[in-house]
Order: C-alpha cells, then sequence, then structure tokens
C-alpha cells in the first residue's frame, strides 16, 4: 500500500502508576533519520525502540518524545551517607581542637552539605516494566503513524492517478499531431518554393529529402513511445505493496528527460504545447513522488 511520509501518532501505557507517552511526527526525508527525545532513565532501549521503527518505516524524519510519569509511592527516596557524615564530623571535631573554638554543628547544618542527603531513582529493579510500557506505547504511536502515512498515500494515488491519465491524453494527442507536421512542412514548402521559383523548376525529389531531413530532426517518435511506457510503468506502480516512493522518482526523471527532447526537437506550436504540459504534469508529479515512502 502507498504511504505518505508525513503522519503523527501518540502511545500511552500504564502501570503499576507508571505511565509512558511516546508522541511522533514524521515529514518527508531522502534516508530513514530517526531522532528520540527521551528521560535519562530510558537511555539503555534508545536502539531498541529505533530498530522497532525501522520495522515498520522505512523512510522519512521522524521525530519522537517520551515523557515518563511515575506516581508510585517508590519513586524516589532520600539516601543518608553515613560514611560521608562522619568524615565531615570528624573534620569538623579536628578543627574544633586545633583552634579551640566550640563545635557548634547541628543536625540541620550537616543536612546541607554535599552528598550527606541523596535524592536516588528507585528504578534499577523496575527496568523490564519500563521497557515493556515504552514497547507498548511506541507500537501503539506507530500503529496511529502509519494509519495517517497510508491515509494521505491513498489521496496521493489517486491524485497521481489522474495527472498520469491527463499525461497519457498528451501523448496520444502527439501520436495524432506528428504526421500532420510532416504534410505540413512538405506543404508549406512547396507553396514557398513556388512562389519563389517557376512551378516547372520544383524539383520533386529535392523537396522529398528536404522533408526527410526535416522528419528526421523533429522525429519524437521514440520519446512518444518511451513516455507511454514511463507513464503504464508509473501507473502500475502505485498498486505495488511496498516502499516506492525512490523507484517512482527514477521513473519521473526518466519521464521528465523524454519531455525535454520532445520540447528540444519541436517545431510545430501544437507539439510545444503539448510538450509544456507534459513538462508542467511531470514537475507536479514528481513534487508530489517526493513525499511517498
Amino acid at each position: 500500500m502507498i504511504r505518505s511520509m508525513t503522519g503523527f501518532g501518540r502511545g500511552e501505557a500504564v502501570r503499576n502508576n507508571r505511565t509512558i507517552t511516546i508522541e511522533m511526527k514524521s515529514v518527508n526525508h531522502r534516508y530513514c533519520d530517526i531522532n528520540i527525545r527521551m528521560p535519562k532513565v530510558l537511555f539503555h532501549i534508545e536502539n531498541k525502540l529505533k530498530n522497532i521503527i525501522k520495522e515498520e518505516i522505512s523512510r522519512g524524519k521522524i521525530d519522537v518524545f517520551i515523557n515518563y510519569e511515575d506516581r508510585s509511592d517508590k519513586a524516589n527516596s532520600i539516601v543518608y551517607n553515613s560514611n560521608l557524615t562522619q568524615q565531615y564530623m570528624d573534620r569538623f571535631q579536628e578543627i574544633s581542637r586545633e583552634f579551640h573554638i566550640e563545635n557548634d554543628i547541628k543536625v540541620s547544618h550537616l543536612t546541607r552539605y554535599p552528598e550527606v542527603l541523596v535524592l536516588e531513582d528507585q528504578e534499577q529493579d523496575d527496568e523490564e516494566i519500563l521497557e515493556s510500557l515504552a514497547e507498548e506505547s511506541l507500537r501503539m504511536a506507530l500503529m496511529k503513524v502509519k494509519e495517517t502515512r497510508s491515509k494521505e498515500g491513498q489521496m496521493l494515488k489517486t491524485d497521481l492517478k489522474i495527472k498520469l491519465e491527463d499525461m497519457l491524453g498528451y501523448v496520444d494527442d502527439l501520436k495524432t499531431i506528428t504526421p500532420k507536421v510532416i504534410d505540413e512542412y512538405r506543404i508549406k514548402l512547396t507553396e514557398r518554393i513556388s512562389e519563389l521559383t517557376d512551378q516547372a523548376l520544383v524539383d520533386p525529389e529535392r523537396i522529398a529529402m528536404e522533408v526527410a531531413l526535416y522528419a528526421d530532426k523533429s522525429c519524437i517518435d521514440e520519446e512518444i513511445v518511451r513516455l507511454e511506457s514511463h507513464i503504464v510503468h508509473m501507473r502500475d506502480t502505485l498498486d505495488a505493496d511496498e516502499a516506492i516512493g525512490r523507484k517512482l522518482d527514477f521513473i519521473s526523471q526518466e519521464m521528465n528527460r523524454e519531455a525535454n527532447t520532445v520540447l528540444s526537437k519541436a517545431n510545430n506550436i501544437e507539439v510545444s504545447n503539448h510538450g509544456i504540459e507534459l513538462k508542467t504534469l511531470i514537475e507536479k508529479v514528481r513534487e508530489q513522488i517526493q513525499n511517498i515512502e
């Protein structure tokens, strides 16, 4: 199924008063570029989360925002560092004896010194729970991102098929116009020569040779065949059940090359106008293809 590279999704998982919320947004990008912003308690599973995303999304710039909330009773605890506190007290006693001053240190003073009381996270024993919550939330967000990308992808597919049918219409017109261009040139050339010379001096073989040279220079039969082939190929590719963005981009480049050749050979206003319309449609198609995975 064709998918756009633009999407948004949100997932939330809750267990044991712990909540992990993940929001994802994706935009078009040449490769798969993943950027995750998360609390440090989840740093150890960053690579795992990226691998999960890569299993589901092959292209796009993906920003992931992870929020962790812990309302459990043992979320944090205050730890008393007894060894360090004893060292502080020993130093104070030494100062008091050496300078003959009173040691007036109170508990309230002591607790202000660095590392005497430390606020510690109590998540070391909950890594498995956090990993499970993060994965559950991520997969929910991924599912919604894929839904939005698929929905927009179907809209792109419909629009692209309309444009491709319009392009085929211009190609069919060129098939009809091209033979007429040669006949018109033969008539105009004959009339022009007749105006400038005596009718009896007009050499049919010379005219035929000039017409043949003109036809060779302005012939776009091969370009028309290739253009039609590329358009049909792109139309069929749109129905493929895989990531097709890069393939479509390559086909559009080939289509653009053929349209340029048609314009360079155009010696007729109708051919030129049709070539311009084809170029315009191809540019519109290429623009939309840039957002297809």
